[in-house]
Protein backbone atom coordinates (compact mmCIF):
# COMPACT_ATOMS: atom_id res chain seq x y z
CA UNK A 1 0.00 0.00 0.00
CA UNK A 2 1.63 3.68 -1.15
CA UNK A 3 1.96 6.16 1.96
CA UNK A 4 -0.64 8.54 -0.23
CA UNK A 5 -2.91 5.71 0.03
CA UNK A 6 -2.44 4.57 3.67
CA UNK A 7 -2.88 8.55 4.55
CA UNK A 8 -6.07 8.64 3.04
CA UNK A 9 -7.61 5.54 4.65
CA UNK A 10 -6.36 6.84 7.88
CA UNK A 11 -8.49 10.41 7.28
CA UNK A 12 -11.21 8.55 6.04
CA UNK A 13 -11.31 5.75 8.74
CA UNK A 14 -9.74 7.17 11.63
CA UNK A 15 -12.88 8.16 13.28
CA UNK A 16 -14.61 5.15 13.01
CA UNK A 17 -11.15 3.50 15.22
CA UNK A 18 -11.25 6.21 17.68
CA UNK A 19 -11.59 5.38 21.26
CA UNK A 20 -14.99 7.05 22.68
CA UNK A 21 -14.44 9.39 25.34
CA UNK A 22 -16.99 9.40 28.93
CA UNK A 23 -18.92 12.53 28.46
CA UNK A 24 -18.30 14.93 30.60
CA UNK A 25 -20.92 17.34 29.48
CA UNK A 26 -23.30 15.24 31.39
CA UNK A 27 -21.35 15.63 34.34
CA UNK A 28 -23.21 17.34 37.27
CA UNK A 29 -26.95 17.36 38.63
CA UNK A 30 -30.40 17.68 36.98
CA UNK A 31 -33.99 17.90 37.95
CA UNK A 32 -37.23 17.60 36.32
CA UNK A 33 -39.94 19.21 38.75
CA UNK A 34 -43.88 18.94 38.32
CA UNK A 35 -47.16 18.27 40.34
CA UNK A 36 -46.27 17.21 43.76
CA UNK A 37 -43.18 14.73 41.35
CA UNK A 38 -39.50 15.67 41.56
CA UNK A 39 -36.56 13.15 39.78
CA UNK A 40 -33.01 14.00 40.11
CA UNK A 41 -29.93 12.53 38.24
CA UNK A 42 -26.52 13.27 39.24
CA UNK A 43 -23.69 12.04 37.43
CA UNK A 44 -20.14 12.19 38.90
CA UNK A 45 -17.35 13.25 36.71
CA UNK A 46 -15.75 10.97 34.67
CA UNK A 47 -12.21 9.58 36.04
CA UNK A 48 -10.58 6.40 35.13
CA UNK A 49 -12.93 5.92 31.77
CA UNK A 50 -15.67 5.79 34.23
CA UNK A 51 -19.14 7.96 35.34
CA UNK A 52 -21.22 7.11 38.66
CA UNK A 53 -24.72 8.07 38.43
CA UNK A 54 -27.89 8.18 40.30
CA UNK A 55 -31.16 8.39 39.51
CA UNK A 56 -34.16 9.03 42.35
CA UNK A 57 -38.25 9.55 41.66
CA UNK A 58 -40.26 11.24 44.78
CA UNK A 59 -43.57 11.86 44.07
CA UNK A 60 -45.23 13.63 47.45
CA UNK A 61 -42.51 13.10 49.38
CA UNK A 62 -42.34 9.70 48.66
CA UNK A 63 -39.72 7.38 46.92
CA UNK A 64 -41.53 5.78 44.01
CA UNK A 65 -38.14 4.64 41.87
CA UNK A 66 -34.37 5.14 41.64
CA UNK A 67 -31.77 3.88 39.73
CA UNK A 68 -27.61 3.21 40.11
CA UNK A 69 -25.86 3.98 36.54
CA UNK A 70 -22.50 3.75 35.42
CA UNK A 71 -20.99 4.70 31.78
CA UNK A 72 -18.12 3.33 30.88
CA UNK A 73 -15.43 3.29 28.14
CA UNK A 74 -14.27 -0.08 28.14
CA UNK A 75 -11.67 -0.95 24.57
CA UNK A 76 -12.79 2.38 23.10
CA UNK A 77 -16.48 1.57 23.29
CA UNK A 78 -19.20 3.66 25.89
CA UNK A 79 -21.66 1.60 27.25
CA UNK A 80 -24.74 2.69 29.72
CA UNK A 81 -25.34 0.53 32.92
CA UNK A 82 -28.57 0.61 34.71
CA UNK A 83 -29.36 -0.63 37.83
CA UNK A 84 -33.32 0.19 38.29
CA UNK A 85 -35.05 -0.08 41.62
CA UNK A 86 -33.77 -3.49 42.61
CA UNK A 87 -33.91 -5.40 39.22
CA UNK A 88 -31.01 -6.93 37.30
CA UNK A 89 -28.47 -4.76 36.14
CA UNK A 90 -28.73 -4.03 31.88
CA UNK A 91 -26.01 -2.79 29.91
CA UNK A 92 -26.33 -0.93 26.79
CA UNK A 93 -23.68 -0.13 24.18
CA UNK A 94 -23.42 3.10 22.62
CA UNK A 95 -24.91 3.29 19.39
CA UNK A 96 -24.22 6.86 18.67
CA UNK A 97 -21.83 9.03 20.26
CA UNK A 98 -21.14 13.12 19.35
CA UNK A 99 -20.53 16.26 21.42
CA UNK A 100 -24.12 17.17 21.98
CA UNK A 101 -26.01 13.80 22.31
CA UNK A 102 -25.55 10.02 23.48
CA UNK A 103 -27.75 7.01 22.26
CA UNK A 104 -27.48 3.61 23.83
CA UNK A 105 -28.86 0.56 22.73
CA UNK A 106 -30.12 -2.90 23.73
CA UNK A 107 -32.39 -4.38 21.27
CA UNK A 108 -32.87 -8.30 23.59
CA UNK A 109 -34.13 -5.71 26.58
CA UNK A 110 -37.76 -5.78 27.14
CA UNK A 111 -37.92 -1.76 27.94
CA UNK A 112 -36.48 0.24 27.20
CA UNK A 113 -34.06 -0.73 24.22
CA UNK A 114 -33.14 2.55 23.70
CA UNK A 115 -31.30 5.32 26.49
CA UNK A 116 -31.00 8.57 24.65
CA UNK A 117 -29.65 11.93 26.35
CA UNK A 118 -29.50 14.82 24.00
CA UNK A 119 -27.75 18.20 25.63
CA UNK A 120 -29.64 21.68 25.18
CA UNK A 121 -27.30 23.95 25.97
CA UNK A 122 -25.25 24.56 29.25
CA UNK A 123 -28.22 24.22 31.23
CA UNK A 124 -30.59 21.79 29.28
CA UNK A 125 -30.96 18.25 28.55
CA UNK A 126 -33.20 15.83 27.05
CA UNK A 127 -33.03 12.16 28.60
CA UNK A 128 -35.17 9.70 26.56
CA UNK A 129 -36.12 6.18 26.70
CA UNK A 130 -37.67 4.39 23.97
CA UNK A 131 -38.45 0.42 22.71
CA UNK A 132 -41.10 -1.84 21.47
CA UNK A 133 -43.79 -2.48 24.08
CA UNK A 134 -45.70 -5.53 25.22
CA UNK A 135 -47.69 -4.70 21.87
CA UNK A 136 -45.00 -4.83 19.64
CA UNK A 137 -45.50 -1.23 19.11
CA UNK A 138 -42.64 1.48 19.23
CA UNK A 139 -43.32 3.73 22.11
CA UNK A 140 -40.48 6.80 24.46
CA UNK A 141 -40.95 9.02 26.76
CA UNK A 142 -38.51 12.29 27.28
CA UNK A 143 -37.62 13.88 30.00
CA UNK A 144 -36.90 17.48 29.59
CA UNK A 145 -34.19 18.49 32.77
CA UNK A 146 -32.23 21.38 33.66
CA UNK A 147 -29.23 21.52 35.66
CA UNK A 148 -29.69 21.60 39.66
CA UNK A 149 -28.05 22.33 42.64
CA UNK A 150 -26.41 18.96 44.10
CA UNK A 151 -27.17 19.80 47.37
CA UNK A 152 -30.48 21.43 47.38
CA UNK A 153 -33.58 18.97 47.00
Amino acid sequence: MSVRLTILVAICFGSVAQAQDVPKWLAGCWELRGQGRLTVEMWMPPAGNLMLGGSRTVVNRVVREFEHLRIKSDAGKLTYIALPSGQNETPFPAKEVSGSSLVFENLSHDFPQRIIYRKRGADSIVARIEGRGPNSRTRGFDFPMRRASCTDP
